[in-house]
């Protein structure tokens, strides 16, 4: 079977995001029909981006605190088991400033990335396997930017300082869920970490370096080993690249190694083709 699923996996400022546009030019290119999903979608099939998640307690007390916004909540609130899911990014996106600080402040406590790690990892895990079963059957193939394994380092490293194996388990686990889908993971390498991460910074916008850097060194891992600044992110990134390697390693799926340190596109592409065509003829 061919795959159903393209992982795409790496490091920041190594090319994910570019590697999973073209990827999914690639194989409309082939007549295979693709469906593409970057990071921060918020109609993600198989992971969450700006929702809130709350048990039956919080979300009573969510309203009998914020009544006057009720109406305005239950627009994007959604019921699955116990549990309650408020899309809050799309409130925002839609209504902007008349949600008022106090009460964003308050459901961003409950932000699925936000959530204890245990708690994180078991809605994670049904969000996956609720995209596994209705994808099984379905004719696309699904083109992911990095939700497979940089989300359960990033909440399970760097926000909480959790030992190797509890982050290897959470991939293994979330590969385990989509085997059915025969997925491909193709993992984006850079040859100079320091400088690939450096141009990112000096590219990208203050706000995201400086966010990053503060995620990357003041909480979890970072606090642990002491680390501040852009030198200190970079402590954790490579920290970061030895855990990704072990579980790349460690993985059974399909998996394959792509080198983007020459940033020709051009030469990327051809190599990207090639490794598509192989897997998918």
């Amino acid at each position: 079977m061919q795959p159903k699923l393209v992982l795409i996996e790496g490091l920041p400022g190594f090319g994910k995001t570019t590697t999973a546009q073209l990827v999914h030019d690639i194989l409309i290119d082939m007549n295979i029909n693709t469906q593409l999903f970057l990071e921060g979608n918020l109609d993600h099939p198989a992971d969450y981006d700006g929702v809130a998640c709350f048990g039956e307690y919080e979300y009573q007390e969510l309203l009998r605190d914020h009544a006057e916004f009720g109406d305005l909540l239950r627009t994007r609130l959604m019921k699955h088991g116990n549990h309650y899911f408020l899309e809050y990014r799309k409130l925002i996106n839609e209504f902007g400033v008349s949600i008022p600080k106090e009460l964003m402040d308050y459901i961003f406590k409950y932000d699925i990335y936000e959530l204890p790690l245990d708690q994180n990892r078991v809605r994670i895990m049904e969000k996956w396997e609720q995209f596994a079963k209705r994808s099984m059957n379905g004719t696309d193939t699904y083109v992911f930017d990095c939700c497979f394994i940089q989300n359960p380092v990033t909440i399970g490293m760097i926000k909480y300082g959790a030992a190797n194996e509890v982050v290897m388990s959470y991939v293994k686990q979330l590969a385990s869920i989509v085997e059915q889908l025969n997925p491909l993971l193709l993992y984006v390498e850079q040859d100079d970490l320091d400088h690939s991460f450096r141009k990112a910074v000096k590219e990208r916008p203050a706000a995201w370096s400086e966010g990053f850097i503060e995620y990357y060194t003041n909480q979890g891992f970072g606090l642990d080993h002491g680390v501040h600044g852009v030198e200190g992110a970079l402590q954790v990134l490579k920290a970061r690249r030895e855990l990704e390697e072990t579980i790349f390693n460690d993985l059974s799926i399909t998996k394959e190694k792509v080198n983007n340190s020459s940033y020709d596109l051009d030469a990327y592409k051809q190599r990207l083709a090639k490794i598509l065509t192989a897997h998918f003829t």
